[in-house]
């Protein structure tokens, strides 16, 4: 065949030099179309198999494998390694054809080979994902360090193979340059150790809760990688945070939150100066009606007559000896309320207290868990609490501080 094709070059009117390359360059392109056959039957043959393959295994890493087209990959396989054995064969006495063919084709080879790799390992981190276990692991993160060095390790080859020189040529030269590689890659670098420092410490893991005010960040963490930390805010927008600030920086987890009987409410009703004063005995009869606080009410106010007594305190002053206040038993009451309320968690702290004094009146801080930890009910929640508490206010006689509202003294 090798003369037939020869001589029907030379027939044509081409001469030696030019018909020896002309049947060169057909052989070459019938093995070309015999490895593009060969890739498009083994595409095929490897997509067949792998989907039965996944239709009949409980795994479903087989399915990750067909969604990231290993299959695919696989496939160009086959037709590197019959390119490379006929082109040696048809080529050899052609060495400088030859030559750059198998260089190509081995760079080629390394490129696949590397996008394999890469496609195994997303197909594996997509799997790892679906496991209870590492659903809050920082999985891409430790797929993005394993690719770091595939692909270090594939571009020494690919260089290694451009050059025809050893590795160890290469790697002698990046010991040369490493502090400007270490200054190109400082981000990476210092995500790299700072994803170590998060895992191994357990700092942030994903579907956590957290808010950092410098990147206004406030939502739930939904990707850890090597370089940033991906947040989907309660307005759905997402905040991207480089992975060392984590570490460097400060930031809210409210994981504790999450994972303990309640979520916090820690808020103070700011209460007028002037509003709070000593009860008299007619303004307590008509406070004992309120039953969650009649009880203390009465048992306060016999040890309270008894020790005046004993002591003979002048009652024709009310500030003289001991008395109740109406923001003392206001802070009973919250307490009584809180503690009688079905979504407040019994076991947590229950407290309601009173803060130092402000330009804007005293705080009465109530400090309570309650049991639903979902954003929407904890809110809805905690506005009931502060409804029912801003409403009994007046029954107490006292009032809230508000900017522009003070009463004017009569003229």
């Amino acid at each position: 065949m090798e003369y037939d094709l020869l001589n029907i070059y030379k027939r044509f009117g081409a001469s030696d030099k030019l018909a020896e390359y002309l049947e060169v360059f057909t052989y070459m392109f019938i093995i070309s179309l015999i490895a593009l056959l060969l890739w498009f039957v083994c595409r095929k043959v490897l997509q067949i198999f792998f989907h039965k393959v996944s239709m009949n295994t409980k795994s479903k890493f087989d399915d990750f494998l067909l969604k990231n087209k290993v299959p695919a990959t696989l496939a160009f396989f086959p037709p590197l390694f019959l390119l490379t054995f006929l082109f040696k064969d048809t080529l050899a006495g052609y060495p400088l054809i030859l030559e750059p063919i198998l260089i190509f084709l081995e760079v080629m080879g390394a490129v696949i080979t590397i996008i394999f790799v890469r496609r195994i390992l997303n197909s594996l981190k997509d799997y790892l994902k679906t496991l209870s276990n590492f659903k809050d692991k920082p999985i891409d993160s430790y797929i993005q360090v394993i690719m770091i060095f595939v692909w270090f390790i594939g571009i020494m080859v690919i260089f290694s193979i451009l050059s025809g020189k050893d590795i160890g040529a290469f790697l002698a030269t990046l010991g040369a340059l490493s502090a400007v590689i270490l200054l190109i890659f400082k981000d990476t670098l210092l995500g790299f150790v700072a994803s170590i420092q998060v895992t191994v410490n357990d700092i942030v893991r994903i579907g956590d809760w957290i808010t950092m005010n410098s990147y206004n960040a406030d939502g739930d963490v939904i990707e850890i990688n090597l370089s940033t930390v991906k947040v989907q805010n309660f307005d759905k927008t997402i905040t991207s945070i480089p992975t060392y600030k984590l570490v460097s920086d400060s930031f809210v987890n409210w994981r504790g939150m999450s994972e303990s009987g309640g979520r916090r409410i820690k808020r103070a009703l700011l209460i007028k100066v002037s509003s709070i004063k000593f009860l008299d005995n007619e303004q307590l009869s008509k406070l004992e009606k309120i039953e969650r606080i009649s009880d203390y009410i009465n048992h306060r106010k016999e040890e309270i007559e008894k020790e005046n007594r004993e002591k003979g305190v002048n009652k024709t002053l009310l500030l003289n000896g001991r008395n109740m206040t109406n923001i003392g038993l206001f802070r009973h009451y919250a307490l009584a309320y809180l503690k009688d309320h079905p979504e407040i968690n019994q076991e947590l702290t229950i407290m309601v207290r009173q803060l130092a004094p402000t330009s804007e009146g005293i705080p009465l801080e109530i400090y309570v868990f309650v049991k639903d930890k979902v954003w929407v009910n904890y809110e809805r929640i905690m506005s009931d609490i502060f409804d029912h508490l801003l409403a009994a206010i007046p029954s107490f006689e006292l009032e809230c501080f508000e900017y522009g509202f003070e009463k004017k003294p009569p003229n």
